[in-house]
């Protein structure tokens, strides 16, 4: 199997260097001091009290790695648009995009069954672009759990976590599917393969769309976030509408707001990635985990009045440090 890993950032190098160390042909898109080390000294991963290097093909030309079977896209939510071509590129009609992104991705609505059958979700996928050119036929889509930092250009630390969740759109086990996860798993990962994978992306929705943008307010760790009563009520009436929002489209929640919340105390003094990008002044990931859900709300007919006032300060909070 060839296997791109589209985004040499902390997760895609994690998976890079696994994937090639387990035998695949494996190459990664990279750009800029980071691509210019992993040219000249190997991708080396830092895991378990050990550095593993992977020497692979590594360019920011898509051309360069030629056509893949499967396409792993690593890239945060809001830099998809801008690399379709590039990605495309890369693809034929066996190939396979895997959609690895945080947040309501962008084929959330293909061969989901109902009234909003194929519905595109314009602030994460504007114009549809991505739904054109990629094809939602061809996504695999997968909710990312391990914690990866990249500490200098072409060295990625692990920090926790294996899991790399995977399910098709329609909820079938193919053999596509069933060919990626076998590759995962050889590679060390734990890759099960969910029937309603939708509803693990709104678990894992539900602390995103929350502690991110409430950390970049405010400056706090999960960990204060979750030790502040009042924090606390807001980031549980945030829960509410959004889990309103997902069982009007069929979702099942597997556990209770207050243990999610819980989940993220256990984390302790972290901080969330959009206050990590605020300071940074990195680009922040507010459509795919706030805006998008304030759109399902309209699009559902469920009120978000605490969505839309958080949504509108952190919008501010971050077109005043340039990273919206």
């Amino acid at each position: 199997m060839r296997i791109c890993i589209y985004g040499a950032g902390a997760i895609g190098g994690y998976l890079a260097v696994q994937l090639h160390l387990a035998g695949f042909e494996t190459g990664i898109i990279a750009r800029g001091p980071h691509l210019a080390a992993i040219r000249r000294d190997g991708l080396r991963l830092r895991i378990g009290g050990e550095e593993r290097v992977a020497r692979l093909p590594a360019s920011d030309d898509p051309a360069e790695l030629g056509r893949q079977d499967t396409v792993i896209i690593t890239l945060k939510a809001h830099s998809v648009p801008a690399v379709v071509d590039g990605v495309a590129s890369m693809l034929d009609e066996d190939s396979t995009v895997v959609s690895a992104a945080n947040g309501v991705p962008w084929w959330y609505f293909h061969a989901l069954p109902g009234r909003w059958l194929d519905h595109r979700i314009e602030c994460v996928d504007p114009g549809g672009r991505q739904w054109e050119v990629l094809k939602p036929e061809r996504v695999v889509g997968c909710v990312v759990y391990p914690a990866c930092e990249i500490v200098a250009p072409g060295i990625v630390r692990h920090v926790e976590g294996d899991r790399f969740s995977l399910g098709e759109p329609n909820g079938e086990k193919t053999p596509r599917i069933e060919a990626i996860a076998d590759a995962l798993r050889k590679a060390g990962f734990r890759a099960p393969i969910r029937p309603r994978i939708r509803d693990e992306i709104w678990v894992k929705l539900w602390g995103n769309l929350t502690f991110n943008p409430l950390s970049a307010l405010t400056g706090a760790t999960l960990e204060q976030l979750c030790d502040d009563d009042d924090m606390v009520a807001v980031i549980s009436a945030m829960m509410r509408e959004a889990q309103a929002i997902g069982e009007a489209l069929g979702v099942r929640f597997p556990i209770s707001l207050e243990k999610r919340i819980a989940g993220a105390r256990a984390v302790g003094a972290h901080k969330p990635s959009m206050l990590q990008d605020l300071e940074l002044g990195r680009p922040m990931e507010i459509d795919a985990l706030v805006s998008a859900v304030q759109e399902l709300g309209r699009l559902t007919e469920m009120p978000t009045p605490i969505i839309d006032i958080v949504l509108a300060l952190v919008r501010q909070r971050a077109r005043l440090a340039g990273c919206y």
